[in-house]
């Protein structure tokens, strides 16, 4: 085995942990999350990036994911959730609840 090739099976775990978490689209649309049901694998982070395509601002809003942030109208926004076990994670916007309103789930 040379040390290039050594040096190569050295690195493979940390290239595995320096990952980035997977995207997950979410867009807030006439007062709606889409998609209002958003599937994520359980044990892994992931990043919801969420566009509001609306002129108005929003709160992205859940209690069980412990995260809330403001999301100026036409804005795009991160928010890094997980890892979560498997399970329903609701969320809402808390300018628009009775409509605004989404689950993650972790399976």
């Amino acid at each position: 085995m040379t040390r290039l090739s050594l040096l190569a099976l050295l690195c493979l775990p940390l290239a595995t942990f320096a990952a980035d978490p997977a995207e997950i689209q979410l867009a807030i649309k006439n007062h709606r999350f889409e998609p209002a049901e958003v599937h994520v694998p359980a044990g892994q982070k992931v990043k919801l990036m969420i566009h509001n395509q609306d002129s108005t601002p929003e709160e992205f809003e859940s209690h069980e994911l412990n995260r809330e942030k403001v999301i100026p109208g036409g804005a795009k926004t991160a928010v890094f959730i997980g890892p979560l076990q498997a399970g329903k994670y609701p969320f809402f916007g808390e300018f628009n609840e009775a409509t605004a309103r989404g689950v993650v789930i972790a399976e």
